[in-house]
């Protein structure tokens, strides 16, 4: 059975370029419901700890520093199959590849700045929300 939640962030580059508004008008208009959002920026030792998964690749240092180079917004959104539905809606990694009208076609500016992030399984997306968020950030 699929979960109903995701862990999503709007990525430094499109908070820079003033995005945020037209990022959650589109989550809105996607039918996701926020239960948690803070707006924040990651240390690199967070950003490390938070990609560790992809410690051993070859981007994991440059996705680091970008990941703390400013200001993110991290938030969990429920909605039915969350994670299949938030990555579709996002589009492909790579903004020159994903569909018109993905937000990673709107506001993502290179395969490393695609302006959100969105969990990839049902249990990352519990891992990425609890690392986030405690259950009293949830509503």
């Amino acid at each position: 059975m699929s979960g109903n939640k995701t862990l999503i962030m709007i990525k430094p580059t499109a908070v820079r370029k003033g995005f945020i508004g037209p990022i959650m008008a589109k989550i809105s208009e996607g039918g996701f419901k926020i239960q948690a959002m803070k707006y924040m920026q990651l240390t690199l030792e967070q950003a490390q700890a938070f990609y560790a998964i992809h410690k051993d690749r070859p981007f994991y240092g440059e996705l680091t520093e970008f990941m703390s180079s400013g200001p993110i917004v991290a938030a969990i959104l429920v909605n039915d199959n969350a994670v299949e539905a938030w990555r579709n809606y996002i589009g492909a990694t790579n903004p020159a590849e994903a569909d018109e009208g993905t937000i990673r076609k709107l506001y993502g500016t290179s395969l490393g700045e695609n302006a959100v992030h969105g969990s990839d399984s049902d249990e990352n997306a519990e891992i990425e929300s609890n690392f986030f968020f405690s259950a009293t950030e949830r509503f």
